[in-house]
C-alpha cells in the first residue's frame, strides 16, 4: 500500500513467510552478468602472468557489484511495496549494472573507468530516488533514509573525483579507489544509527543465500569448462577430468558449509549486523575468485597460459581458504565452545600449505575441504 504520493511504506519487519520476490530474482539476474566478467577478467590476467593487476581490478570490480546488490537487498527487505515506481527504479538500477558488467574490462586493461564509473553512478542515483521515497513514506525512519540519500551523494561526488582525477592503474588511482570504498562502507553505520530500519531478518537470510548459490555457479561454469575441453576423454589419466571431479566435490562442500545447521544473523544488534552484512564479501568474492581459479587451472592443462601448474593449483587455494576464513568470520566463531568454532580456519590454513607447497595440491586440497565439513558437521550435530 502507498502511503504517500511517490512515498514508500515500509514492510513489517515481523511478516511471516516472507521470501524473495520475482522482481530481486530478476536484479540477480544483472547480477549474475557482472560477477561472471570480473570472475572472467581475473582468470584472464592470472593465466597472463597478471595476477597482481588482475587481484586490484576483481576486488574494486566486484566490490562495486557486490555494494550495490547488498544496498539494494536491505532497502526492498524493508520498502518493497510492489508499486510501478519502485519496479521501474529498480529497472533502472538493473540497466546500471549491465552498463558496469559491460565496463568491467576497463579496469582490467587500465583504460578510462567510464562505463565502471557510469554504470554504478545510474545505480546509486536510482538508489538516492529510493531512500527519498521512503524518506516521503516513512516519517518514523525519515532521518535514517535521509542519512542514507545524503551519503550516497558524497560518495558518487567523490567517485566523480576519482573518475577525472588520476590515471587508471597508478598506485594514486588504487589509493584513492580504496578510500571511496571506505566511504560507501561508512554510510550504513552512518545512517542507521539514527534509527534502525525495517529489514526483515529471514529475508535477507535467504537473499544472501541465494547470492550464494549465484557465486558457487562461477565454479560449475568452470566444471563445464573442463568437460567441454576434455575432448571426450573420459579416463582418469585425464587430467581436466580430475578438475572437474574436484571441482564439483568442492562446489557440493563449500553449499554444505555454507547452508549449515546453525542459522545465519542470530541476532539485529546493529554491530553484529554490520559484520554478517559486510563479511559476505569474504565469501561471495571467494566464491567467484574460485571460478577463476579453476578456469586458469583448465588454461594451464591446455597450454591456454602463460603460467604453470602451480600457478594454478594456489590460484584454487587462496580463494577456497578464503571461503572458510569468510565463513568462520560471519557465523562459525560466534559458535559455542567445541572444535565447530575453528575447524574451518584450520582447514584454511591446510588448503594454503598444500596449494603451495605439497604434491598432488588439487586432489590433497578437495579432501581436507570435504574434511572440514564432515568434521564440522559432526561436532555441530554431537
Amino acid at each position: 500500500m502507498i502511503k504517500a504520493s511517490f512515498g514508500l511504506s515500509p514492510r513489517d519487519r515481523d511478516e511471516h513467510h516472507r521470501v524473495a520476490t520475482q522482481l530481486e530474482l530478476f536484479f540477480d539476474l544483472a547480477s549474475v552478468v557482472a560477477i561472471a566478467a570480473a570472475a572472467h577478467g581475473l582468470a584472464h590476467a592470472i593465466a597472463a602472468n597478471h595476477a597482481m593487476d588482475g587481484l586490484f581490478a576483481f576486488t574494486f570490480s566486484f566490490f562495486a557489484i557486490w555494494w550495490a546488490w547488498m544496498n539494494y537487498t536491505w532497502f526492498a527487505s524493508a520498502y518493497d511495496d510492489a508499486q510501478p515506481l519502485f519496479r521501474i527504479i529498480t529497472m533502472l538500477i538493473i540497466v546500471g549494472a549491465l552498463i558496469m558488467a559491460a565496463g568491467i574490462s576497463e579496469l582490467f586493461e587500465n583504460r578510462p573507468i567510464l562505463f565502471v564509473w557510469f554504470g554504478f553512478v545510474v545505480m546509486r542515483l536510482g538508489q538516492i530516488t529510493l531512500w527519498l521515497m521512503a524518506a516521503r513514506g516513512d516519517r518514523h525512519h525519515r532521518t535514517t533514509a535521509l542519512r542514507y540519500a545524503f551519503g550516497i551523494v558524497v560518495a558518487q561526488l567523490y567517485w566523480t573525483f576519482v573518475f577525472w582525477g588520476p590515471e587508471p592503474g597508478s598506485t594514486l588511482f588504487k589509493v584513492t579507489f580504496a578510500l571511496g570504498m571506505v566511504i560507501e562502507l561508512a554510510v550504513p553505520a552512518f545512517a542507521e544509527r539514527a534509527n534502525t530500519t525495517p529489514w526483515h531478518r529471514h529475508h535477507i537470510i535467504e537473499r544472501y543465500g541465494l547470492l550464494n548459490i549465484i557465486v558457487l555457479g562461477e565454479i560449475m561454469l568452470a566444471i563445464v569448462t573442463a568437460l567441454r575441453k576434455s575432448s571426450g576423454d573420459i579416463t582418469l589419466m585425464n587430467p581436466l577430468l580430475h578438475v572437474a571431479i574436484c571441482a564439483a566435490v568442492i562446489t557440493f562442500s563449500l553449499w554444505w558449509a555454507y547452508f549449515s545447521r546453525e542459522e545465519h544473523l542470530q541476532t539485529q544488534e546493529l554491530r553484529r549486523v554490520l559484520m554478517w552484512g559486510y563479511g559476505h564479501v569474504i565469501v561471495f568474492g571467494a566464491a567467484a575468485a574460485l571460478g577463476a581459479g579453476f578456469i586458469v587451472l583448465i588454461d594451464v592443462l591446455t597450454a591456454h597460459a602463460q603460467v604453470g601448474v602451480r600457478t594454478g593449483d594456489i590460484a584454487v587455494a587462496i580463494p577456497l581458504a578464503l571461503y572458510l576464513v569468510g565463513l568462520w568470520f560471519i557465523r562459525d566463531r560466534y559458535l559455542g565452545g567445541g572444535l565447530r568454532r575453528h575447524t574451518l580456519l584450520v582447514g584454511a590454513v591446510a588448503l594454503l600449505v598444500a596449494g603451495f607447497f605439497l604434491p598432488a595440491p588439487l586432489e590433497l586440497m578437495t579432501a581436507i575441504t570435504v574434511l572440514s565439513v564432515i568434521v564440522r558437521t559432526r561436532s555441530v550435530l554431537s
